[in-house]
């Protein structure tokens, strides 16, 4: 039987959510969630935003997400491949994708949300790389006690049938491709094994 997708849980990647719901800009419109799995992060953005697009591959999630928003009109989810599926251009004031876009070409998926943001929108990534330098192995491993120890303690899951998949950039390349892409990109690398990308596309 399949859990419900309202049962609350915690995980790394939910760990993120607080951070990208204070990046949700005043008075949003029309949010995008891409990747969004059970549509946790998506329900919790339908109280900053006055609508709330998920979309996701995953036709075990997105029955999992829509059986979770039954009822909630300002919520939309999509089953499909974000970057082929029809999504209406410079519509989103905000696009975000959670430990998603490493299962997609980066640089195409990249470019694809900022083409779907409205000038001035905000775009928030959060993702999965590999340790690639001496630097980011010993970040790793300098960070890999707490991660141990925070996982335990909050009892870290997530729901089932997510898909998985092993990161292929590194996160030195990882930067430099957004830095490319997205001028004035921020970057930041996080306890957790993560890294977040916040940028705010020009308005004009």
């Amino acid at each position: 039987m399949r859990p419900s997708a309202a049962e609350p849980y915690w995980n790394t990647n939910v760990a993120r959510y607080p951070g990208i719901l204070r990046s949700v800009p005043e008075g949003c419109g029309a949010a995008l969630d891409v990747g969004c799995g059970d549509g946790l992060l998506a329900r919790k953005l339908a109280g900053r935003a006055k609508h709330v697009t998920g979309i996701d591959k995953s036709s075990e999630m997105i029955a999992c997400a829509r059986e979770s928003a039954v009822g909630t009109t300002q919520l939309t989810f999509i089953e499909g491949d974000f970057l082929t599926a029809e999504l209406p251009e410079t519509e989103y004031d905000f696009v975000c994708s959670v430990t998603t876009i490493h299962h997609m070409d980066f640089e195409a998926a990249l470019v694809r949300m900022r083409e779907l943001l409205r000038p001035g929108g905000t775009l928030v990534v959060v993702g999965l790389a590999r340790e690639a330098s001496v630097t980011e192995w010993a970040a790793l491993i300098a960070a890999a006690p707490v991660v141990r120890i925070t996982k335990v303690l909050r009892r870290a899951r997530g729901p089932k049938g997510m898909p998985v998949a092993a990161p292929q950039m590194s996160y030195g390349e990882v930067r430099a491709t957004a830095r490319r892409l997205l001028p004035g990109v921020r970057y930041r690398r996080h306890v957790l094994r993560r890294y977040s990308l916040t940028w705010q596309k020009p308005a004009h």
